[in-house]
C-alpha cells in the first residue's frame, strides 16, 4: 500500500498547497512590479492564472520525492529505458497519433460537419503550426512523466498492471475537467481554495470527454507496458495534442451537432471516442514484437 498512500500524500500537498501557495505568489507579483516597473505586466494577470502556476509548480516539484517514495531510484525505473532507437520510437508514436486524431478531422471534414478557415496569413499558420508542436512536446513529456511515469508506475507495484490501467486513465481523465475560474474579490490567504473548489464545483460536460480522455489515457499506459519505455508514449500522446492545438485554428463548425463531431476541442465528440476505442482494441490484440513501435 505504500505506493498509494505516497500518491494520495501528493495529490494533497499539490492541490492544497498549490492552493495555499497561490495568494503568496499573488502578493509577491504585486510587490515586485511596485519594484521593477517592467513586471508590472505580470502583477496584472489575473488571480486564476497564480493559481495554475503553483499547481503546475508544485506537481512538478513533487515529483521527485513521489518517485523515492515509491522505490525509484533512476530515470530508467521512471521510463527512459535505454532501448534501441527511441528516437524512431517516438517518431512512430507520434505518427500514430497524429494519424488517429486526422481521421477524426478528416472525416468532420468530408462529411460537412466542419469547414475549412482559409482567411488566416502564411505567417499566422506557421506560428501557430511552431506553437502547436511546441505545446505537444512540451506537455506530452511532462504529462507521461506524472500519469505514466510515476501513477501508472507507482500503481502497478500494488496492483496488477490491468488495474493500474483503469486507475491511472481514470485519474487522467478527471485532472483535465478541472475547470479554469476567475474571481472579482481581493485575493486573502484562503482565496485559492476558494477558487479551487469553484473550480472542482463546475466541470465542463463530462460526456463524451471523459471517456475519450480515459481511453486516451488507458492507451499510453498499454502503451508503456508494453514497450517498457516512455518514448512511444510520448510521441503518441505529441501527435494528439498537435491537433488538440490546431483542429479550432484551421476549421470552424459547419452547423452539424457538436455531441457527435465535436468541438474546437476535438475531444468532446463521439467520433473521437470511437477512432481511440478502435485504436486501443487494434494495440490490445496486437502481439507484443508485432505491435507499432514496440522493441523487435
Amino acid at each position: 500500500m505504500r505506493p498509494i498512500r505516497s500518491l494520495l500524500i501528493y495529490f494533497a500537498v499539490v492541490f492544497l498547497g498549490g492552493a495555499l501557495l497561490a495568494p503568496w505568489l499573488y502578493w509577491l507579483a504585486q510587490w515586485a512590479a511596485g519594484v521593477w516597473p517592467a513586471l508590472s505586466g505580470l502583477a496584472a494577470k489575473p488571480f486564476h492564472r497564480f493559481l495554475d502556476r503553483s499547481l503546475l509548480g508544485l506537481a512538478l516539484l513533487c515529483l521527485w520525492p513521489l518517485w523515492r517514495c515509491g522505490g525509484a531510484r533512476s530515470w530508467r525505473e521512471l521510463g527512459f529505458v535505454w532501448q534501441d532507437r527511441p528516437v524512431r520510437q517516438i517518431l512512430r508514436g507520434f505518427a500514430l497519433g497524429w494519424a488517429s486524431l486526422a481521421a477524426v478531422a478528416l472525416l468532420a471534414l468530408a462529411c460537412g460537419a466542419r469547414a475549412f478557415i482559409l482567411t488566416h496569413f502564411d505567417a499566422e499558420v506557421l506560428r501557430h503550426l511552431l506553437d502547436a508542436t511546441w505545446t505537444a512536446v512540451v506537455v506530452a513529456i511532462l504529462e507521461e512523466l506524472v500519469f505514466r511515469g510515476a501513477l501508472f508506475g507507482l500503481l502497478r507495484q500494488s496492483t496488477p498492471w490491468p488495474v493500474a490501467l483503469v486507475v491511472s486513465g481514470a485519474i487522467y481523465s478527471a485532472v483535465h475537467f478541472i475547470q479554469k475560474a476567475e474571481t472579482a474579490l481581493p485575493v486573502q490567504w484562503h482565496s485559492g481554495l476558494a477558487l479551487l473548489w469553484q473550480m472542482l464545483r463546475h466541470p465542463p460536460p463530462l460526456v463524451p470527454a471523459f471517456f475519450t480522455l480515459f481511453v486516451a489515457g488507458s492507451i499510453l499506459a498499454l502503451c508503456y507496458q508494453r514497450t517498457g519505455a516512455l518514448y512511444f508514449s510520448i510521441g503518441l500522446h505529441a501527435g494528439w495534442i498537435f491537433w488538440l492545438r490546431a483542429y479550432g485554428f484551421v476549421s470552424r463548425p459547419a452547423g452539424a451537432h457538436p455531441s457527435f463531431w465535436g468541438s474546437d476541442s476535438l475531444i468532446d465528440g463521439w467520433l473521437s471516442f470511437i477512432v481511440l476505442a478502435i485504436l486501443f482494441v487494434v494495440i490490445a490484440r496486437q502481439k507484443q514484437k508485432n505491435a507499432p513501435g514496440w522493441p523487435v
